[in-house]
């Protein structure tokens, strides 16, 4: 189709739970090789320990990738380094689960040290309790950095498990594509609500297609890109999330007050606690380089809401 250069395939899969579906296992390689074979692509496998490595240039295996459980551990990283040293094949880093910049790095040198030369970097974002939109949150401004520190490194976006959803994976892909990305990873299944692991991030190869299709590639100039000006923007919106995260489980809490309140008979207004909030607020203000009215207008507006969501409870 010209819309695929590499087969991933999943054939051991850590979980995060065991009795999880785990893979296929050594079945699946011959299954690989058929693939290979029929659509004439090359293929990509996860490997997370020594084994799965010599499984695989058993098997034919093109490009190996690690996933972000096993970039997480220097340990599991130092393992696959040595199975692989003298190997000459290409090898994909995902992203540490947690947002730790200099732990992906450092998972791309013990490679880069056992001799690896082609190495790419992949962004699948980061775990983060509080996140509701994303399945790992993108933190766009940590492989927008691993680019500025290793500029040599390929960086694909694997938007599957950045969104866990599939409503959402055309516009991060995009957005990866604004950010100069080199590729992306994208996962396809023939009947996805059937699935067998992560089945609500998976796409027809039919609208995988259209989803290729509707993607532009812009000219991002010859300049040093993305800028600084890029990564502050996503920290911005980064934190501009857990805002609305926080308000969020906070209307929650506010609702749970009004029950209470509810069942006791007591006002909603508590004009001592209040008080004692707005006071706090201006300390904090002054502390902080805030300045007092606009941290007046923030409450003013919590409180607000908090006094609304209440009054839909007591008028039920």
């Amino acid at each position: 189709t010209g819309k695929v250069d590499i087969l991933r395939l999943g054939i051991w899969k850590p979980r995060t739970m065991p009795g999880s579906f785990e893979g296929v296992g050594v079945e699946g390689l011959l299954w690989m090789q058929e693939a290979k074979e029929e659509t004439g692509l090359p293929v990509t496998v996860e490997v997370a320990k020594a084994s799965h490595v010599d499984r695989c240039l058993d098997f034919g295996v093109d490009v190996l990738w690690i996933g972000a459980r096993t970039t997480v551990s220097p340990f599991a990283m130092e393992e696959l380094a040595i199975a692989l040293k003298g190997v000459d094949i290409p090898v994909m880093v995902k992203n540490p689960i947690n947002p730790d910049l200099k732990l992906w790095i450092g998972g791309i040198e013990r490679l880069r040290n056992a001799g690896i030369s082609e190495i790419a970097a992949i962004h699948r974002g980061f775990s983060y309790l509080e996140e509701k939109y994303y399945r790992n949150r993108p933190q766009w401004q940590i492989p927008i950095a691993l680019r500025q520190e290793m500029p040599d490194v390929p960086m694909i976006c694997d938007p599957s498990h950045i969104c866990g959803r599939r409503d959402i994976l055309e516009a991060v892909s995009q957005k990866a594509y604004d950010l100069d990305f080199d590729g992306l990873m994208i996962e396809s299944h023939i009947t996805p609500d059937g699935a067998w692991t992560d089945s609500s991030q998976q796409i027809t190869p039919e609208v995988y297609a259209l989803l290729i299709d509707n993607l532009v590639r812009r000219d991002v100039g010859t300049g040093p890109l993305p800028s600084e000006l890029e990564i502050l923007r996503s920290e911005v919106t980064n934190i501009d999330e857990d805002i609305l995260n926080l308000l969020s489980d906070r209307m929650e809490i506010a609702r749970k007050i009004g029950k209470f309140k509810k069942a006791n008979n007591i006002s909603i207004f508590q004009k001592v606690r209040w008080a004692e909030i707005m006071e706090k607020g201006k300390k904090f203000a002054e502390k902080n380089d805030l300045s007092e009215e606009f941290v007046v207008k923030h409450f003013e507006g919590i409180h607000d809401e908090s006094i609304n969501q209440q009054e839909k409870i007591m008028k039920k």
